[in-house]
């Protein structure tokens, strides 16, 4: 794995009116994920790197090692309204690599200090190392978390999820921060059919979420923007060629499988009754969070994992 060490000249994202998210901008403090996950929507960005979508996506990480600095300055700007900023909407802030550099540090508290509303969405359970500072967010505004876990099934998340931490180990960290006062939920996503959508994957996690006193579940069905379709079918060629026809034939349109499907796969989750997470990532007000589920069945979805 090689990290390409580059100093920003700015951190605050701003995101596009069209994408429907709840929240107007981001921080992503690394380019590139050695999670490796198959599905990763993200993966096209490291193109525009001069790298491949890939086997660079995943080996070679770009790291903004001052980030948090640049950050601190941004949110001292006159003209900064102090909008929710969210974190982890494009890589994971905590992939392997903040281990080594402990940018989300001086992210939090840059945010702390300016008492600026935000949010996290991770695959791992290194955001703890960070409770202490969460708290002290929380303590001066509205502070959540998000855990990405789409399935329990070990077969399935070893094989499209081979370097994130376990989900066992994530929903123990969902229930940690819960106790600890920071509301917590859980994104199951991407559902993909024939992977993790059957009963008998999805009940157990479900189960699990709410034991882990998860204040939200939500699920997004998968969507193949770009390159991820060619990197995704390539692995399903190898892993799951019996899916092969199906996966074929759900996209051959294009990036979404049919609307017909999305509300499948999503009502999974949504049909029994739970808060849902777009609420919670994005901290949109409850009275919202119908209409944001609804754009995101009915428009191109925008995936939060």
């Amino acid at each position: 794995m090689d990290f390409y060490e580059v100093r920003a000249k700015s951190v605050l994202n701003r995101v596009p009116q069209s994408s429907r998210m709840p929240f107007r901008w981001t921080v992503n403090p690394y380019r590139g994920c050695s999670h490796a996950c198959t599905f990763c929507f993200a993966r096209p960005t490291h193109k525009y790197l001069d790298f491949d979508a890939g086997r660079d996506f995943e080996r070679k990480i770009v790291v903004k090692v001052n980030a948090p600095e640049i950050l601190r300055a941004e949110l001292a700007r006159p003209s900064w309204k102090g909008e929710h900023v969210a974190l982890g909407t494009n890589t994971d802030p905590y992939q392997w690599v903040e281990g080594r550099y402990r940018l989300m540090v001086g992210i939090w508290e840059a945010l702390r200090d300016a008492g600026n509303p935000c949010s996290v969405l991770t695959k791992s359970p290194l955001l703890l190392r960070d409770l202490e500072l969460m708290q002290q967010i929380a303590r001066r505004t509205t502070f959540t978390a998000c855990l990405s876990i789409p399935t329990l099934d070990e077969q399935a998340w070893r094989a499209t999820e081979p370097h994130t931490p376990s989900p066992r180990a994530r929903l123990q960290a969902v229930a940690e921060l819960n106790r600890a006062g920071i509301p917590t939920g859980v994104l199951i996503a991407p559902l993909m059919p024939g992977i993790n959508d059957a009963p008998h994957q999805l009940e157990p996690l479900l189960a699990a979420a709410e034991e882990a006193g998860a204040t939200s579940i939500g699920g997004v069905a998968l969507h193949l923007r770009g390159e991820v379709r060619q990197v995704f079918m390539d692995w399903l060629a190898g892993a799951r060629p019996d899916l092969v026809p199906r996966y074929r034939e759900l996209y051959r349109r294009g990036a979404y499988a049919p609307l017909q499907e999305r509300r499948r796969l999503t009502r999974l989750v949504a049909s029994r009754g739970r808060p849902s997470a777009f609420r919670l990532v994005g901290h949109a007000p409850a009275d919202q969070a119908p209409a944001l589920e609804d754009a995101a069945l009915a428009a191109p979805q925008q995936a939060l994992f």
